[in-house]
């Protein structure tokens, strides 16, 4: 008899559904061409005037919560500039800089941004 009910609670035990375990984010090391917050630190922390005032009228503009995307487009990138409010308030700064090319790959935010500002 304990053997049957051993055998029934290892049958029940192996159908119960387990808890998903997400695996841990694996830190990477920034190649030559990875977004990384030191490459462009000229543009960390502009305001949208300021970067308007750089790089001309942005090809898009999207406000979603606080948050405001400003995409710049030279002849060889896209330049997208994430802007935040600081924790305290007031005015939304430059947090993220992505770049990529025409195929969507990534490229370096310093020489897109450059591009596009000697356009």
């Amino acid at each position: 008899m304990r053997t049957l009910l051993l055998a029934a609670l290892l049958f029940v035990a192996a159908c119960a559904p387990r808890p998903a375990v997400m695996p841990a984010p694996v830190a990477t090391a920034p190649g030559p061409s990875s977004v990384s917050q030191p490459e462009h630190r000229s543009i960390n922390g502009m305001t949208a005037h300021e970067l308007v005032q750089l790089y001309g009228r942005p090809k898009l503009q999207i406000v979603e919560g606080e948050g405001t995307k400003l995409q710049f487009a030279g002849a060889n990138c896209v330049l997208d500039v994430y802007l935040y409010p600081p924790p305290s308030g007031g005015t939304p700064r430059a947090t993220l800089i992505e770049a990529r090319n025409g195929q969507g790959n990534d490229v370096s935010a310093q020489a897109c941004a450059a591009s596009i500002q000697n356009r």
